[in-house]
C-alpha cells in the first residue's frame, strides 16, 4: 500500500472538516436540543409556505428563509414528461414536561423518505402530499405537511420545469417544529439537456454549459440522469503545474542561468513554438471550430488571440537575440540569476517558473532600446500566488545590474507602487531579500557603483516624513528627535544579507538617519546600518535603487521640492559625508542639504549625467484596484511623471503591472498612462490551459457556498468558526479517533493542527470584521481561542507580530493565533502558508477582490474557504445561482475596470498639484531663482511672457487634452483665469503659490495623520 503523503493527507482532513461543519448546520448527529431547532440549524431546513406568506412576501425575504428547494430542468424531449422524485425530510417534536430529560426536551424523529411517481406531465401540479402527510403521521410527526410542486414554464425557448418540495405544514402545531430539516429533493427518470450560462458570452476557450439549476439549494449529479440537491455548493480548484509541453523542461535554476543562460533559453522558445504551432494554427483552429460548433465570432476571436500568442513568440526570439548579441546585457541578466539563487538559499525554491522567465525574456529589449517599447505597458496576469512578486524581482535586479554596467552609479532603478494604504510587510521584505543578494553578488564581482538599497515610500501612518531637532517647528508627518526612548518604525521582519532576527533600529544623529541595524555579529553586511531607508527625506537624499511604497504618495510631488529625485536629477551632493544629495535653497536649507543646520556649504557636483538620475522602471501592483476616482486622479498624476521625467532626463520610464483581470485592461491602461497595453502570458487555447500551466489532479481550494436560512450570518460564522476549532482541537485531544475518521494517517496529526488551526475571518466592512473578532472572543464554545485583527486601523508594529506569530507559531497550541479577523490588507502580499481555512462574510463586492483574497489561504496546501452569501442581495443570490462557474470561470466575471480621465471634478482636485509641481521642477530651475513666493512667481511668468492661456495650453497637453477635449480644455483656462486674476492683484495678501487657487494640491493620505515620535539615545 502506498505511503499517505502530507498532501493527500490536507486533502482528507479538508473534506473531513467540510463534513463535520455540514453536519453542524444541519444538525446531522443532534438527537436532543434545548431550544427549537429552527433557532439553531442554518442549512437543509423549510419554513412553511403560510410562515413565508405571511411575511414580507418580497423574493429576497423568502431566500432568507425559503419554503421550498428545487431543480430547475430543461427537457430533453417534449411532453409529456414523467420523473421520479425522492424526497427525504426530518421533523423535530417537543416531549412533555415530565419527559425524564426535562432540560433538552427537542427530539428529532426517524427520517421521511418518499418516492413520488410523476408520470403524463405537461403542465403545472401538485404530487405526493397524501402520501408525504402519511408518512410525517407514521413518525410521529403528526399533521405536518408537504408536497412535490412543478411548474412547467413553456414561455422560454425550450421548456424548461421546476421540480421543488414545499413544505404546506400549518404555521404552528402544538409540541412540533413546523421547519422541516434535512431535506433533500432527488429528480431521475427525465432526459434532459443542459442550460447555458447566461451571465457569460460565448467563447471558444469556455464550457459554458450547467446541466441543471438550484432552487434556494446546489445540485448534483451523482450518477448521469439523476439530480440531487445539496446544502452547500462545494467547487474545487486545482493546483497548477507550470510546465505543459512535450518537451523536456529546461534547466531554468538560477545558478544554471546564472552560469550560461542561452542553451536553456533556446530550449525554452523551442518548446514554446512548437506548443504554438501545434495549439493555435490556423488548420488547427479550424478543425476545433467544425468539432466544436464554434460561431463565426468565436473563430474570429480565436485568430486574433492567435495572432497575440505569435508575436508573444515573436518577443521571446527578440528576447533571446538580445542576450545572446548584446555581452552588457546578458552580464546583468546573468548576475541577477546569481543574486537570486543567494537571496533564495535555504527558501525551498531554486528555479524560475518557465511563465517567469518567459516574462523576463519577452521584457528585457526594453534595456537595449527603450524608444521601441516605453509606450508599452507590459501588464503580467497570472493566477494569485503564481509568482508575480519574482517576476517583477528578476525584472528589477536585471536592470539595476544594467543600470550599474552602463554607467549608473547612484539613483532609483525601479519605482514600486502598491494601490493600498498598508504596504505588506512580507512583500516589502522579498524586495529587500532580493536587493540584498544583488549586493552580496555586485561586491563578489566588483561591479561599481552605489550599494544597492531599498526605500520604503508609503502613504499611511507607518513612517516618518522627515525627522526635525527638538524644539523646531512640526508638520503633519514630522517627528522629533528625542533621548532615552525606543525607536519605532521597523519594517523588516529579519535581516536580508543573514536573516538573523536580531534587527533593531536607531537614530544616528551625525547622519541624521533611521536606521535599521543587524545585531548578528556574523552577518555578511559589516556597515552599521541595513542599505533601507524608511523616511521620506531620507529617499530623497540618498535615492534609494528601489522604492516600494504606496500609490497615494505620488500626491507629495506637488508640495515636495525634493521628489525631483524620483524623476530626475538632484542639484548636487552635500560636501559633508552621509548627507546625501541636495535639492533647491530653502531659508531653512541654505545650501539645499536636507539635514537639519547643515553647514555644509556649496554643494558638490553630481557623480553622474544628469539624464541617467531618472528610473527605468515604474511598476504597478494590483492595477485592477485602481479605478473609479481612485483610477482617475491617479491618471492625471501618471502623465505628470511621465512630463517631468521627459522635461528633466529626456526619458520616459518603461511602466509594468500586474492585474487580476484582462476585463477591458488595454482601455484602463490607455486611461492610466496614454500607452499600448501587452499582456504576459497570453491565455491558453482552453480554459485553465496554456503552454506556461495546466491543471493537476491535486486540490487548490474547496470552496463552499453557504446561504444561510433563517439565522444571521453573523451566528453561521460563529457556528462555523467553532466547528473548526473544535475539530482541529480533538487532534490533540484524540488524534486516533479523528485521523481514523478523517482517514489521515495518525503521524501527520501535528503538523495539520498548524496547517488549519489558524481559521481566517474576512470581512469588505471594518465593521463586520471587528465584530467578528468581537464575537470569536466571546461567543464561541472552545475556551481560549486567541484572536487577532489585521485591517488598516491595526497598528503598524502589531501587524509585524502578529505576521511573525503566524510564520513561527508558539509551541503551545493554546498561545497560538486561532482566528484572524481581516480586511482589505490581507488580500495583497501576505502569504503565510499556515493559513488554509477562511471564512468570508458575504460576496466581496468585485470578483477581483474574491479572487485576491481567497487566494491568501491555500498557498501550499489543500485549502478550505467558506463563502457566506448575503443571500438577500441580488448579487450574492446570482453568484449562489452559479457558484460552480464562477469558481471554475472567475476571470471571466471580473467587473470591467471603471475608469476615465476626462472627469471635470477630477480635473478640479488635480490642477493645483499639476501646476504646483510643474512650478516647482521645471519653471523654478528654468527661473534660476527661487519661485516660492507669489512675488517672485510674478516676476518670472511676466519675464518670459506666459499667459493664463499659455499656461492651459501647457497643462493640457501634459494630460492629452487635445482639440476634441474642449469642456475640459476651457476648464483649465478658466481655471487660470482666476489663478493669473490673483497673480496679478495688487490686494491679493497671500504669500505663496498654492494659495492662487480656491483648491490647494491634494495631499498624501498619510501626510494628514500623525506619526509616532523617534528619539535619538545620542543626544544630549
Amino acid at each position: 500500500m502506498t505511503e499517505q503523503s502530507i498532501g493527500a493527507a490536507c486533502e482528507r482532513f479538508v473534506e473531513w472538516l467540510d463534513h463535520e461543519v455540514l453536519m453542524v448546520g444541519r444538525g446531522d448527529d443532534v438527537e436532543r436540543l434545548d431550544v427549537r431547532p429552527s433557532s439553531v440549524f442554518w442549512l437543509g431546513r423549510l419554513a412553511t409556505e403560510d410562515e413565508v406568506r405571511r411575511g414580507q412576501g418580497d423574493e429576497r425575504a423568502e431566500r432568507l428563509d425559503p419554503c421550498a428547494i428545487g431543480v430547475r430542468l430543461r427537457p430533453a424531449e417534449p411532453s409529456p414528461w414523467s420523473l421520479r422524485v425522492t424526497v427525504r425530510a426530518q421533523a423535530w417534536f417537543q416531549a412533555s414536561k415530565d419527559d425524564p430529560d426535562p432540560d433538552q426536551r427537542w427530539r428529532r424523529l426517524d427520517p421521511v423518505e418518499e418516492t413520488v411517481t410523476v408520470t403524463g406531465l405537461d403542465h403545472d401540479g401538485e404530487y405526493g402530499s397524501e402520501q408525504l402527510a402519511t408518512a410525517f403521521r407514521v413518525v410521529g410527526a403528526d399533521g405536518l405537511t408537504a408536497e412535490v410542486r412543478v411548474e412547467v414554464e413553456d414561455w422560454h425557448r425550450t421548456p424548461e420545469l421546476v421540480v421543488q418540495l414545499v413544505n404546506t405544514s400549518p404555521e404552528k402545531i402544538k409540541g412540533l417544529d413546523t421547519h422541516l430539516f434535512e431535506t433533500r429533493l432527488t429528480v431521475e427518470g427525465l432526459a434532459t439537456v443542459p442550460f447555458e450560462l447566461e451571465a457569460l458570452p460565448d467563447s471558444y476557450r469556455y464550457d459554458r454549459q450547467v446541466p441543471a439549476y438550484g432552487i434556494n439549494v446546489g445540485v448534483e449529479q451523482p450518477e448521469p440522469g439523476v439530480f440531487a440537491t445539496t446544502d452547500t455548493v462545494v467547487a474545487q480548484s486545482w493546483r497548477p503545474d507550470y510546465w505543459n509541453s512535450t518537451h523536456s523542461r529546461p534547466d531554468l535554476r538560477f545558478a544554471a542561468l546564472a552560469d550560461d543562460p542561452l542553451p536553456h533559453l533556446t530550449a525554452l522558445v523551442d518548446a514554446v513554438d512548437e506548443y504554438d504551432r501545434q495549439q493555435w494554427s490556423a488548420e488547427i483552429l479550424d478543425t476545433r471550430a467544425e468539432a466544436e460548433d464554434w460561431t463565426e465570432p468565436m473563430r474570429t476571436a480565436a485568430a486574433a488571440d492567435a495572432a497575440k500568442v505569435f508575436d508573444e513568440l515573436d518577443r521571446l526570439r527578440e528576447g533571446l537575440a538580445a542576450l545572446r548579441d548584446d555581452a552588457t546585457l546578458r552580464r546583468a541578466f546573468c548576475l541577477m540569476n546569481d543574486a537570486m539563487r543567494v537571496a533564495t538559499e535555504g527558501r525551498g525554491y531554486d528555479s524560475w517558473r518557465p511563465f517567469q522567465i518567459g516574462f523576463l525574456l519577452a521584457s528585457v529589449t526594453f534595456l537595449t532600446a527603450p524608444e521601441r517599447s516605453a509606450d508599452v505597458v507590459d501588464v503580467v496576469w497570472f493566477a494569485t500566488g503564481g509568482g508575480k512578486t519574482e517576476t517583477y524581482l528578476g525584472l528589477l535586479l536585471t536592470t539595476a545590474f544594467h543600470d550599474r554596467l552602463t554607467g549608473k552609479t547612484h539613483g532609483i532603478t525601479a519605482w514600486s507602487r502598491f494601490p493600498l494604504r498598508l504596504l505588506s510587510l512580507q512583500q516589502t521584505q522579498r524586495f529587500a531579500d532580493a536587493l540584498a543578494g544583488a549586493e552580496r553578488v555586485r561586491q563578489d564581482e566588483r561591479v561599481g557603483g552605489e550599494p544597492f538599497s531599498l526605500g520604503f515610500f508609503v502613504g499611511s501612518n507607518n513612517t516618518p516624513n522627515k525627522i526635525v531637532p527638538n524644539g523646531q517647528q512640526q508638520h503633519d508627518g514630522d517627528v522629533v528627535a528625542k533621548k532615552d526612548v525606543a525607536v519605532p518604525y521597523q519594517v523588516l521582519l529579519r535581516c536580508p544579507f543573514c536573516r538573523s532576527e536580531s534587527v533593531t533600529t536607531r537614530f544616528d544623529r551625525r547622519t541624521w538617519t533611521l536606521q535599521h541595524r543587524c545585531g548578528n555579529a556574523d552577518c555578511w553586511w559589516k556597515r552599521p546600518a541595513l542599505p533601507f531607508y524608511v523616511v521620506d527625506q531620507e529617499m530623497y537624499r540618498f535615492l534609494p535603487t528601489v522604492l516600494v511604497g504606496t500609490l497615494d504618495k505620488a500626491a507629495t510631488i506637488a508640495h515636495q521640492q525634493a521628489m525631483r529625485g524620483l524623476v530626475g536629477a538632484p542639484y548636487g551632493v552635500c560636501t559633508i559625508p552621509g548627507h546625501g544629495f541636495t535639492y533647491a535653497k530653502r531659508g531653512k536649507t541654505p545650501y539645499g542639504c536636507l539635514v537639519p543646520d547643515c553647514q555644509g556649504g556649496a554643494p558638490d557636483p553630481l557623480p553622474m549625467p544628469a539624464e541617467r538620475f531618472g528610473p527605468a522602471l515604474r511598476l504597478q501592483d494590483e492595477l485592477h484596484l485602481l479605478r473609479d476616482s481612485l483610477g482617475a486622479v491617479d491618471s492625471h498624476y501618471e502623465s505628470l511623471l511621465d512630463f517631468l521625467q521627459l522635461q528633466l532626463c529626456g526619458s520616459k520610464p518603461k511602466i509594468v503591472g500586474s492585474s487580476a483581470t484582462l476585463s477591458g485592461y488595454e482601455r484602463q491602461i490607455d486611461v492610466l498612462y496614454r500607452r499600448q497595453a501587452r499582456v504576459f502570458p497570453q491565455p491558453g487555447p482552453r480554459s485553465g490551459e496554456s503552454f506556461w500551466t495546466r491543471s493537476t489532479d491535486k486540490p487548490l481550494r474547496r470552496y463552499v457556498a453557504v446561504a444561510p436560512r433563517g439565522v444571521t450570518l453573523e451566528h453561521v460564522n460563529d457556528r462555523t468558526l467553532d466547528t473548526l476549532q473544535r475539530s482541529v482541537r480533538r487532534l490533540l485531544t484524540e488524534p486516533d479517533e479523528v485521523c481514523a475518521a478523517a482517514g489521515v494517517d495518525p503521524r501527520f496529526a501535528r503538523e495539520l493542527v498548524s496547517l488549519y488551526g489558524t481559521d481566517v475571518v474576512y470581512g469588505t466592512a471594518l465593521y463586520d470584521v471587528t465584530a467578528a473578532a468581537r464575537s470569536a472572543e466571546s461567543n464561541l464554545s472552545v475556551s481560549g481561542v486567541g484572536v487577532e485583527e489585521l485591517t488598516g486601523q491595526t497598528a503598524f508594529d502589531d501587524v509585524r507580530g502578529i505576521l511573525n506569530r503566524l510564520q513561527h507559531p508558539e509551541d503551545d497550541f493554546g498561545e497560538r493565533v486561532h482566528v484572524v479577523a481581516a480586511s482589505s490588507m490581507l488580500s495583497h502580499g501576505v502569504d503565510v502558508d499556515r493559513l488554509n481555512t477562511m471564512v468570508m462574510l458575504g460576496l466581496p463586492l468585485s470578483t477581483a477582490e474574491f479572487i485576491q483574497t481567497t487566494a491568501r489561504v491555500g498557498r501550499s496546501f489543500p485549502g478550505l474557504v467558506y463563502v457566506l452569501h448575503k443571500i438577500a442581495r441580488e448579487r450574492d443570490a446570482q453568484t449562489f445561482r452559479h457558484f460552480g462557474p464562477f469558481v471554475a470561470q472567475g476571470d471571466r466575471f471580473v467587473e470591467p475596470i471603471p475608469i476615465t480621465r476626462r472627469s471635470r471634478r477630477v480635473l478640479d482636485l488635480t490642477l493645483p498639484g499639476l501646476v504646483a509641481a510643474r512650478t516647482v521642477m521645471v519653471q523654478e530651475p528654468a527661473s534660476k531663482t527661487r519661485l516660492t513666493m507669489v512675488s517672485w512667481l510674478r516676476s518670472y511668468l511676466h519675464d518670459i511672457g506666459a499667459t493664463a492661456e499659455s499656461e492651459a495650453a501647457a497643462i493640457a497637453e501634459l494630460l492629452g487634452f487635445d482639440a476634441d477635449d474642449p469642456l475640459h480644455r476651457e476648464q483649465i483656462e478658466s481655471w487660470f483665469e482666476e489663478w493669473f486674476a490673483n497673480l496679478d492683484d495688487p490686494a491679493f495678501d497671500r504669500k505663496f503659490p498654492r494659495d492662487l487657487s480656491a483648491r490647494t494640491p491634494m495631499l498624501s493620505l498619510r501626510d494628514v495623520e500623525s506619526s509616532a515620535p523617534v528619539f535619538d539615545d545620542e543626544e544630549a
